[in-house]
């Protein structure tokens, strides 16, 4: 039963409710009224300061509007500048790109070094003036006038460039380029530029223009390995940057721009002519008169010759980079910036790639169309050993063993028949040679021909196009789309090898159409002697301060190797792969007495020829092709490339301890060479065991040697001709050698043409 309350307390309530009714209506009303007032008060203040007819649109609505436009501008320039202010968040922005290291091989032997040269760096005030002046008057004149962005300069750049329809001047201050080398790549990109300007204005309200100058000097890359003006002087002319003469200034300052472009030890005239222009700008920029730069001008700067000098600058670029990245992996606390780094490198086994791949293109090269190759051979444990990332790093720097991605061509299905053997299938298992289509694409093997049931073993040796797209398909199981399964298990067991490329899912990936760089397709065949286990390229085995503390070593801190695949299986592998070398389409790579075994690759229109192979103490791999992706004539992986892998293992391999592959052992003597009876019944009593070796050619470095030595000789007979011609009416036959016409035709006629490949790898 519900209880009613009393009726005083009903009585309560009501006053209540009312009474708050009331208050709340009253302040409603009280503070409408007073808006209402306020309000008005207002518009009468305003009032004062109305501006009608044409003084409004004259000045007031101009002003209104840009103030919200120029509102919303820093809006934007908030957002752009975000991005940029990034990447100053380190404390140690300064010291980040400050690396000093000495590059010593395996022996511990100098063999070079990268960064800024902390020992021999210089206060502003001891460069001289006339260097200091060629860089303001070349790269920023208004340099002490502005506050990061040269607007004026840039406007000038954009207007000269416009009138000669192309890039004649630069539009970046120093400090722009500064920023760009401390912070940024080089990528030409909008985004970059944006970051460039903030960051430079924010370099200026950080640093003095003197710091900002010196850092600029110290930082930029001079060409040659080389970073700072001083580290130049000192590779260029032999002599720090405080004795450098006006010519040498102009030729240094002319390096900012494009320094591989007029680096004077690789083009003298081009280096020559960019210090003229720095002359030119020196009279237009007023610190200097003609006469002052007419000495210079008369009497060029003289380079070095450093045309002899063999330093492994693709392997010092490649450890430089990875030390950078290893420097990043210490203790913030830590301030060392200077090291000595001990490499994997082995001198030896260096010069015999360079020379291998010279001497391969100086023969053959224009007969196959090929002008660029490329070669990693490494340690099992990942240490690399040699590089070879181009033919002539001076004409370009561009490392084609670590950042040219091409596709491998058949040499990718070692992966494939991998992934095969970890889902049941063995070296004699039988598959069909036969056609097969995914949607519309239908492998062809070369020649256009089948050849039935085959193992994987025979097919792996003939380098069958057809039997791993068939795996693919049959890994894939009773998946909706086997085909694409497949792949994608043989993309994991791809990932096992260490292989870190992208490798995008396409029906013809089995076959090697994804693209790999030379370096790690090298040191992921490792995993087949390494009894399964994968493992990191690197470089760097041991680093040390400039005061020989020790800071890291590989074998104590660098990554272990990993278990990819079973060791039963990667010996396995090992004794298929073995029959390439023996009896397929690899023959040229075969090492007397060493067990061998790897696989060759070409791919479409010839554009890529590979072989990458291993024993039981490198593994190796080489590439031919060319940089635009034209096609070669007619090069498989069984030529060039399995030759000169012969000739680098031939040489890696002396004074070593052979080891045994398992899965293979110790490998057979390959059958003496076929002699005529004659010969062959003469020398019956005898047994000659040779091992096969590189062509008998010279060097590149002997073939300009005699070369100079011949100019030499001319020059001697004709000023012994003139010299006769005082004394006798007929003048002296020039002196001519036959010995030295004859390397000419002794590169020309060494050597066997390799012979076309039978079968496309």
């Amino acid at each position: 039963m519900r209880q009613i309350l009393p009726p005083q307390w009903n009585q309560k309530i009501r006053n209540f409710l009312l009474d708050l009714d009331a208050r709340i209506d009253s302040t409603l009303f009280s503070s409408g009224k007073g808006l209402r007032e306020l309000y008005e008060r207002y518009s009468t203040f305003m009032d004062r300061f109305y501006v009608g007819r044409w003084k409004r649109w004259v000045f007031i609505e101009p002003f209104s509007e840009a103030a919200t436009i120029g509102l919303g501008g820093l809006i934007v320039m908030l957002a752009l500048a975000i991005p940029a202010f990034r990447e100053t968040a380190d404390d140690d922005w300064l010291k980040k790109s400050d690396l000093a290291v000495s590059f010593l091989d395996r022996y511990g032997n100098p063999i070079g070094s990268r960064g800024i040269k902390h020992n021999d760096s210089i206060p502003l005030e001891d460069f001289p003036d006339n260097l200091i002046k060629a860089t303001l008057a070349t790269e920023d004149r208004r340099f002490y006038d502005h506050f990061g962005i040269d607007f004026p300069g840039t406007a000038r750049a954009l207007v000269t460039n416009a009138q000669a329809g192309g890039v004649r001047q630069g539009g970046s201050s120093i400090t722009q380029q500064l920023a760009k080398n401390l912070f940024l790549s080089n990528e030409r990109t909008i985004e970059r530029k944006v970051k460039e300007a903030f960051l430079a204005v924010w370099l200026e309200t950080r640093l003095t223009k003197n710091e900002i100058l010196k850092l600029y000097l110290d930082r930029a890359y001079m060409g040659g390995g080389t970073f700072g003006v001083d580290g130049a002087a000192h590779f260029y002319f032999n002599k720090s940057a405080r004795d450098v003469n006006l010519a040498e200034s102009a030729m240094l300052a002319g390096l900012f721009k494009a320094p591989t472009k007029y680096a004077p030890h690789i083009n003298l005239p081009a280096a020559r002519a960019r210090a003229n222009i720095v002359l030119d700008n020196l009279v237009d920029a007023g610190f200097m008169t003609e006469g002052q730069v007419f000495g210079a001008r008369r009497n060029p700067a003289m380079a070095v010759d450093r045309r002899d000098e063999n330093s492994p600058n693709y392997y010092l670029d490649y450890a430089f980079e990875e030390m950078r990245k290893l420097v990043d992996t210490f203790p913030k606390s830590y301030v060392e910036r200077v090291f000595v780094v001990r490499t994997a490198i082995d001198m030896n086994v260096q010069r015999a790639a360079e020379d291998a791949v010279e001497n391969q293109l100086r023969q053959f090269g224009r007969d196959y169309h090929a002008t660029q190759a490329a070669t990693v051979v490494a340690d099992l444990d990942g240490g690399v050993r040699a590089m070879v990332g181009g033919r002539d790093y001076g004409a370009s720097q561009f490392n084609r063993s670590t950042d040219a991605y091409r596709q491998p061509g058949s040499s990718f299905k070692p992966y494939v028949y991998t992934t095969a053997l970890l889902n049941g299938y063995k070296p004699s298992s039988i598959v069909v040679d036969g056609p097969v289509c995914i949607g519309n694409w239908c492998p062809q093997n070369y020649g256009h021909s089948y050849s039935g049931s085959v193992t994987l073993t025979q097919a792996i040796t003939r380098s069958i196009n057809v039997v791993p797209v068939k795996l693919s398909i049959a890994l894939g199981g009773k998946s909706p789309n086997p085909a694409k399964a497949g792949r994608v298990k043989i993309t994991e067991v791809a990932r096992k090898f260490g292989l870190t490329a992208p490798l995008p899912d396409t029906p013809s990936m089995p076959i090697g159409s994804d693209e790999v760089t030379v370096l790690e397709h090298a040191v992921a065949y490792a995993t087949f002697p390494n009894k399964g286990k994968s493992v990191k390229p690197h470089a760097v085995l041991e680093v040390r301060t400039g005061a020989g503390d020790l800071v890291w070593r590989f074998d104590r801190d660098g990554k272990k190797p990993v278990q990819a695949i079973p060791a039963s299986v990667a010996a396995d592998m090992a004794w298929m792969m073995s029959h390439v070398v023996s009896e397929g389409t690899a023959r040229r790579a075969a090492l007397d007495g060493i067990p061998t075994a790897g696989k060759t690759g070409t791919t479409n229109a010839y554009r890529d020829a590979w072989f990458v192979g291993y024993t039981g103490n490198f593994t190796c791999a080489v590439w031919y092709g060319n940089d635009d992706y034209s096609p070669t004539n007619r090069m498989t992986g069984g030529s060039l490339p399995a030759q000169t892998w012969h000739d680098i293992m031939l040489v890696a391999h002396q004074g070593v301890e052979v080891k045994e592959i398992p899965g293979i052992g110790m490998g057979t003597k390959l059958p003496p060479p076929a002699q005529p009876a004659n010969v062959a019944a003469n020398s019956a009593a005898r047994v000659l065991e040779t091992k096969p070796g590189p062509p008998p050619v010279l060097t590149k470095r002997g073939a300009d040697i005699l070369v100079r030595v011949e100019k030499l000789l001319d020059e001697a007979g004709k000023a012994a001709g003139k010299t006769s011609s005082n004394d006798q009416k007929q003048p002296a036959k020039p002196v001519t050698s036959g010995a030295l016409a004859f390397p000419e035709n002794y590169i020309a006629a060494a050597g066997d043409q390799p012979a076309p490949a039978q079968r496309k790898n």
